[in-house]
């Protein structure tokens, strides 16, 4: 008998909305075994699901007012610690094919700072603990494929990163990654402009031109095209994936045309994770408002990647 895939899901800041999500998206069947990583007070309240406790959280969710900053800071590192050591213990696992995917909830970067983890966002660390193999993060919303070529970075020192060579690769890794996990065998890729009107010949910015343009050319890929046509082209089934020069243009696209249910997708490590589309919400976690839309479409889409099925 084939054995049903298993996934491993971290449920994120215990102080924002990543545990109440996760529980709601893995209330029923799920077609695969599950593992829930986490404060000990919270793995337990997944039914069907393996437990593994990574520390212990009894201050509830959310940020209480008249905190001290302080408190505030202390509060923050020992959720960030249950977070990170969540994301280690996650990662180990599929590396060592206990797991066949992960999927990971909300995490706050400061938090995870004050912890001591020096990574400026999911995508980076779990690249670096899977042996610093090269990643792409891709925002994944119905026919709207986006990936970024920037990630989290002040947006000062985008011009600075955006080279030639590093859009060619992260056009290589999304174009491997679709062709793996979506089954599109010649994805059909377009850059998206830095500058308003893709630069407008020079007379509002050179990087179109010197950067972007060659990289195009050398992925075979359309553009650069101006940020506000290329992600209505790509809804209309136009391109498979938007190579977006910096975080904000990209998920702004994503979150725009399908808030809450999009995915996100690390393409490029050697396992499938998937995590949802938005962050802790500290200021209605607990309250029962949080919509687990996304995180219920991270858990179906790591199910399908993990049994072997292709993403869509």
């Amino acid at each position: 008998m084939t054995r049903l895939p298993r996934i491993a899901v971290t449920l994120g800041d215990p102080r924002g909305i990543g545990p109440e999500i996760a529980i709601h998206a893995l209330a029923g069947p799920v077609g695969a075994e599950v593992v829930v990583i986490g404060a000990v007070e919270q793995v337990g309240a997944v039914a069907d699901a393996t437990a593994v406790v990574v520390g212990s959280w009894t201050e509830g969710p959310g940020q209480p007012a008249g905190l001290s900053p302080a408190d505030s800071r202390t509060r923050a590192a020992r959720a960030g610690a249950i977070a990170g050591r969540s994301i280690e213990r996650a990662v180990a696992m599929a590396m060592a094919g206990e797991v066949d995917a992960i999927v990971t909830a909300p995490i706050e970067k400061h938090a995870l700072h004050l912890a001591g983890f020096p990574w400026p966002g999911h995508t980076e660390w779990l690249a670096h603990l899977a042996g610093d193999c090269p990643v792409a993060m891709m925002l994944a919303a119905g026919p709207l494929r986006v990936v970024l070529v920037t990630t989290h970075v002040a947006l000062r020192d985008v011009p600075a990163l955006l080279t030639t060579q590093k859009v060619i690769a992260t056009g290589e890794v999304t174009r491997a990654g679709l062709r793996r996990w979506f089954g599109i065998a010649e994805p059909r890729l377009a850059v998206c402009a830095l500058n308003p009107h893709a630069g407008e010949q020079g007379l509002f910015g050179d990087e179109e031109a010197r950067i972007l343009a060659p990289a195009a050319l050398a992925l075979g890929a359309a553009g650069p095209l101006s940020a506000d046509t290329v992600f209505v082209r790509a809804l209309r089934g136009e391109f498979d994936v938007v190579l977006a020069p910096y975080h904000d243009v990209g998920m702004t696209a994503i979150k725009v045309a399908a808030f809450g249910q999009g995915v996100n997708i690390t393409l490029g490590l050697p396992f499938p994770r998937t995590s949802p589309d938005h962050g802790t919400a500290f200021d209605i976690a607990g309250t029962g408002a949080a919509d687990p839309g996304s995180m219920i479409e991270a858990v179906r889409l790591a199910v399908r990647l993990a049994g072997g099925e292709r993403g869509v």
